[in-house]
């Protein structure tokens, strides 16, 4: 977003409110006077407050605001098959294929298993990289199995409980069966972290091997509507969620 400043690096909030697409002018005016915006934790009311639209923390009715970055941050519809690296000494198919045309030096935000499918973010910003796919920040990932048998649901109480893994235990924040055939199933499973074929060794481990496994949602970030191989632009709305995960 290119943004005029004063010659301080400074901005009246208003008018950054309204070119970062949140409401007109005017009615960026009316939430400030109504006390709905915040900077740095305090609520400002006076119009014509000046900020650095780079490090100011904004919120609008408790919504983060991202502030103004020459960063970017890209949500991929990785396809089966893809390696999740930017480059591969095998010659395989990787992630750089689908931004190959991008002047940016991106990074991955942690990996997916080549023969699994889906969401992967991709950043130039090293520190939201780090910390987005970091467990301890606990940024929920969702998953979609389609997976042998039928699991029954002591099956999926079970995994709600917790089951161990010889490297430790897994929590499962949520799991349910979507849809049922005859010999398959297939089941989406919501977890905090992402260990090495977790999804897939957690199925396995309680009777229902996987056969195919798309992952569907990081955080806020959904998959739905994104074609394989698509490439998108996280939106202010799930960028900033994804900022106060990360403590960014």
């Amino acid at each position: 977003m290119s943004l005029e400043t004063d010659d301080e690096g400074l901005v009246r909030l208003q008018k950054l409110l309204a070119q970062s697409g949140v409401a007109s002018r005017r009615k960026c005016e009316e939430l400030m006077l109504a006390g709905l915006v915040e900077v740095d934790g305090e609520v400002v009311t006076r119009l014509g407050t000046k900020v650095d639209p780079t490090t100011a923390v904004i919120r609008v009715d408790g919504r983060r605001l991202p502030p103004v970055s020459a960063n970017v941050y890209l949500a991929l519809n990785k396809p089966r098959g893809v390696v999740s690296t930017m480059s591969d000494p095998e010659g395989r198919r990787t992630l750089s294929d689908f931004v190959a045309d991008r002047p940016e030096r991106l990074f991955h935000v942690g990996r997916l298993d080549t023969d699994t499918e889906g969401l992967i973010l991709l950043t130039n910003d090293g520190d939201f990289a780090q910390r987005v796919a970091h467990p301890s920040y606990e940024l929920t990932k969702t998953y979609v199995a389609e997976v042998d048998g039928v699991p029954t649901k002591a099956t999926v109480r079970r995994l709600v409980a917790g089951v161990s893994l010889e490297d430790g235990p897994v929590e499962v924040s949520a799991c349910r069966v979507v849809s049922r055939h005859d010999d398959r199933s297939i089941v989406e499973l919501v977890i905090h972290e992402g260990r090495n074929r977790i999804v897939r060794r957690l199925l396995e481990q309680v009777g229902h091997p996987v056969r195919r496994l798309t992952r569907t949602a990081i955080g806020p970030v959904l998959l739905r509507g994104l074609p394989s191989g698509g490439l998108r632009e996280l939106t202010l709305d799930e960028l900033g969620v994804l900022l106060d995960a990360a403590r960014l």
